[in-house]
């Protein structure tokens, strides 16, 4: 059955931890019919969460996928009215950021809900640069706005002055805190109260006095911003004609879609106020699929761009964006198709493996809940059951149309532990359950230590390994042991050097050889819009230029340097850690008619690179973390000695709009293990932290020193 794209909205709703997100999406279900009550994150009763780690923690872990139908507030309930909703709701916090970014990948829109009282908080920033590099559409959701210390406008201002000047007011809350009656349409200029069981009765009701005055101001303004961006309205507006409620619809839509306005709504979810009128703001603004441009991709034989137009005539494309395993049908594989259809017992072309596979189930998906479907066409999320080959980022297409569409890029992991089975049963099972858990989530992975062959694992954070081990024990029934958390630390150099080698070896027969000349420079990151040259190799952390002339060393030879290199920085200078953002220049050397083959180049390569690396400064580098610590006022100075005795930096410190104080600081990780537990007993329990990756930085000398100690190397070893 074909669906109108022009009533489809492809949103998820993302926010910073403990916003009400979860919440919200609850109401949404509630609201949309999809169930007949209302399940609570503190009762543990949510649909959305659904894992048993999601509502033991009050927290979300995956993304769930829910498809729903809306009428907007007040239509009569007939099929024309209605909007197809898939939503996701989407994990805050930092540990499951991953989540965040590859559902960015395949949604239209998003609503960002914040906390009233705390408004933008770390992971509010970080999903909202995801939404940026996908360029996402946005609504802003101020939620929670009858809690006490609860601020619309506190909360509006730090979205202007963290995240966008470009959001502004739709609508304007009716009182706050236990006052919070309802809120204001500045656009329309209507005040809407929500009565009845669980707040299901929108009742339009009059502007109360006392707001009257900032409703003409905020409709003013909200005005102006919308016709700036209409050549004929603005004229016609500066002629002092006011346009009519439509057109200035019709405009903020076409602002909203192109990124230009962030509407900003209001209401508390849990008091079951405002989210009708959110929903009601994502068919007038957010895009539905046929807005958009059409996806963009790449032939996978000629690297020449393609497109994908949202439409079930054009051959099929679509994107699988999460995988997820299932005790009753085994894997589900989450996609979004961009172009064409596919039905179940079909065969799609997976670009990526090369190889078909047969599509056996398609299932809709509400949250823990499934809806069997024969099709699934353009602009749909859906899931597949039974695909073997298929990964995250993988394209599914037609094989005779083939087409790779973007590709998603994921943070590095900055955790490790080691982690052994508890009996010999277990070992084969932990195997199999890594690898499936690994396949799920690209920030969670599995390698074996060379010398001690032990499995370590590694994630974003504590909290990230934590799940993962609870998981492979309930869903895998698998018991492992872990050790203490590992810091993920790199090498880097800061001078540039230069090394020679000649590997020659003679032993009866044919021999050996190849002669290389290096020089090795820190790497600094290219900006994104820089064209490679084409004697450059560049990768993840490392960039391999080619300066030979006059065939020196011959063409055939010079990958194998370049592999050399590549495997000698996997093993450190310093302390056997990862090396990265170096420059390595191949721009001498010499070779053998007969001696001379890659094997004894690569070797070459590898030990002039060690060389080198050893004469540039070699350094170690660490994870440091954005911290952000909410606290009374009278722990102030005890949580500041504290940070600064972790090597920590404190940036700022802002009133946190309860009374108490809000904490930012710089903090290497490997001082923060176990912090939560540290500050709760610093402060009664009444302070809490959160914490993200920010960015790598050089070790001190005294550090380094401990490091090696621990890696085995002696002190003095450079």
């Amino acid at each position: 059955m074909s669906i109108d794209l022009q009533k489809t909205r492809n949103f998820g709703i993302v926010a910073h931890v403990d916003a009400g997100k979860t919440t919200t999406s609850e109401r949404i279900l509630f609201y949309t019919g999809m169930s007949h009550k209302i399940g609570e994150v503190h009762d543990g009763a949510t649909v959305t969460d659904w894992m048993d780690q999601e509502r033991e923690r009050g927290i979300t872990i995956t993304a769930a996928a829910i498809t729903c139908q809306w009428y907007k507030t007040g239509a009569e309930k007939t099929p024309e009215n209605s909007t197809r909703f898939n939503i996701i709701d989407t994990p805050g916090h930092i540990d499951f950021t991953s989540e965040v970014k590859r559902s960015m990948r395949v949604l239209d829109g998003a609503v960002v809900v914040f906390d009233g009282v705390a408004g933008v908080e770390p992971q509010s920033e970080t999903n909202w640069r995801y939404a940026e590099e996908a360029s996402v559409p946005r609504l802003c959701f101020i939620n929670k706005l009858d809690r006490t210390g609860a601020s619309f406008e506190r909360s509006y201002q730090s979205i202007l002055n963290r995240l966008s000047k470009k959001a502004c007011r739709l609508q304007i809350p009716i009182g706050e805190e236990d006052g919070h009656d309802g809120v204001v349409d500045v656009l329309e200029k209507k005040a809407f109260a929500f009565e009845g069981e669980m707040g299901i009765d929108v009742k339009e009701i009059d502007v109360p006095e006392n707001l009257k005055a900032d409703v003409d101001k905020y409709h003013d303004e909200l005005v102006e911003r919308i016709v700036e961006h209409d050549e004929t309205m603005m004229e016609a507006f500066l002629e002092g004609n006011e346009p009519s409620l439509e057109d200035l619809k019709k405009t903020l839509r076409k602002a909203v879609i192109g990124n230009d306005i962030f509407p900003v709504l209001c209401g508390s979810a849990l008091k079951n106020k405002g989210v009708q009128k959110v929903l009601d703001a994502v068919v007038d603004y957010l895009p539905s699929p046929l807005d958009l441009p059409p996806a963009k991709g790449t032939h996978p034989d000629t690297g020449d761009e393609l497109e994908r137009k949202a439409d079930e005539t054009e051959p099929f494309s679509a994107l699988v964006f999460k995988l997820q395993t299932d005790p009753f049908v085994g894997q589900l594989s989450f996609f979004r198709v961009y172009s064409g259809k596919v039905t179940a017992g079909s065969y799609v072309y997976n670009v990526i493996t090369g190889k078909k596979e047969r599509v056996g189930r398609i299932v809709r998906l509400q949250a823990d809940k499934r809806e069997e479907v024969e099709e699934v066409s353009t602009g749909e999320i859906a899931a597949m059951v039974g695909m073997k080959e298929a990964k995250i980022g993988h394209t599914l297409c037609d094989q005779d149309n083939p087409i790779i569409l973007e590709e998603m890029t994921f943070p590095e992991p900055v955790v490790s532990v080691r982690i052994e089975p508890k009996t010999k049963g277990d070992q084969e099972k932990m195997g199999i359950a890594l690898a499936k858990l690994s396949d799920e989530d690209p920030t969670f992975k599995v390698s074996t230590d060379d010398e001690t062959l032990e499995t370590i694992i590694s994630g974003m954070g504590e909290l990230h390994l934590d799940i993962i081990v609870d998981r492979m024990k309930r869903e895998f029934s698998v018991e492992a042991d872990i050790g203490k958390p590992q810091v993920a630390y790199k090498e880097t150099i800061k001078n540039e050097s230069e090394a020679e080698c000649k590997y020659v070896k003679q032993s009866g027969g044919r021999g050996q050889y190849g002669h290389v000349k290096i020089r090795l420079k820190p790497f600094p990151k290219p900006d994104a819009d820089e064209d490679t040259p084409k004697n450059v190799t560049r990768e993840e952390g490392y960039e391999f230029i080619d300066s030979i002339k006059g065939g020196v060393v011959p063409q055939e030879y010079i990958p194998a340097v370049r592999k050399g290199i590549k495997e000698a920085m996997e093993r450190g200078i310093v302390a056997g850690y990862k090396m990265v953002d170096i420059s390595a220049e191949l721009y001498d050397g010499s070779y053998h008619d007969v001696d001379s083959s890659e094997v004894a180049f690569k070797i070459a390569g590898s030990q002039a690179f060690q060389d080198a690396a050893k004469r540039a400064k070699p350094v170690i580098l660490e994870p440091i973390m954005k911290v952000e610590v909410n606290t009374p006022e009278q722990f102030m100075g005890d949580i500041n000695g504290n940070i600064s005795s972790k090597r920590g930096q404190v940036e700022s410190m802002d009133d946190d709009g309860m009374g108490g104080k809000k904490i930012s600081a710089k903090v290497p990780l490997s001082e923060m293990f176990g912090y939560t537990t540290t500050l709760r007993s610093m402060t009664e329990g009444r302070a809490n932290a959160v914490m993200e990756f920010d960015h790598y930085a050089v070790v001190p000398q005294n550090v380094a020193d401990e490091i090696k100690k621990m890696r085995g190397v002696p002190a003095s070893a450079e």
